[in-house]
């Protein structure tokens, strides 16, 4: 984790862009104002420095405030296209896998990425991760450092159990198309489609497959 003034201007920036008013996602904006954000800094995306730091980072991030979410910046590699960023966002999934061996895939998820329930799980936890560089497509994603999202699954059922997760939904989407003139055409309600689809924030091919492979240990009430 990096803590030179080089990581605080990559934090001060990170913010500023999610600040800004066109930004269409109302959750983070409400993660930054309610003091729910976690913010890191780490060196090389799927690094194996980083990787020890952030798993170690992630492992200690709690999800129980509202709007809670763990935001991950990596100062290299930079400029990279969206097929190579891609690929780096599977490698970093699989040897924060790998780090976490030692923990069940959260029961209320799926660990095969084929499987429209599926979601990343890190020490017991699901997580809906959300992948931004500077090369990415769509402009919502399109930040000047490589960085992964990780929002907790129960946040969203949380919001659902309350009522509240269609509106915001619809709300973040509406100001999504107006922003690029169009919804991310990846995007899918949990359960329709694997959420493997979404993260890297590419529009992939029918026939793509997430680069990950089938957690062992499942939980044994693992979510159908």
């Amino acid at each position: 984790m990096r803590t030179t003034l080089s990581a605080v201007h990559a934090e001060r920036a990170f913010l500023d862009f999610i600040l800004s008013s066109n930004f269409p996602c109302l959750g983070a904006k409400a993660a930054l104002n309610s003091g729910s954000q976690t913010l890191r800094v780490f060196d090389q995306l799927a690094g194996a420095e980083s990787t020890r730091a952030l798993a170690k980072a992630l492992g200690d991030f709690d999800p129980r405030s509202e709007f809670a979410t763990f935001v991950a910046i990596f100062e290299q590699p930079r400029n990279i296209t969206e097929i190579e960023f891609e690929n780096l966002l599977w490698k970093q999934l699989r040897l924060l896998h790998a780090q976490d061996a030692g923990s069940r895939w959260d029961c209320h998820v799926a660990s095969d990425p084929d499987d429209p329930h599926f979601s990343f799980s890190f020490a017991g936890r699901a997580l809906y991760v959300i992948g931004m560089h500077a090369n990415s497509s769509r402009e919502a994603r399109r930040f000047s450092l490589p960085t992964l999202v990780f929002n907790p699954h129960e946040q969203f059922e949380r919001l659902r159990a309350e009522g509240n997760w269609t509106r915001m939904q619809e709300s973040i989407r509406e100001r999504d198309r107006q922003l690029q003139g169009t919804v991310n055409p990846m995007l899918a309600d949990f359960g329709v489609q694997s959420e493997a689809r979404q993260y890297s924030g590419r529009v992939v091919e029918k026939t793509w497959r997430a680069p990950f492979p089938a957690a062992e240990g499942k939980c044994p009430f693992a979510h159908q």
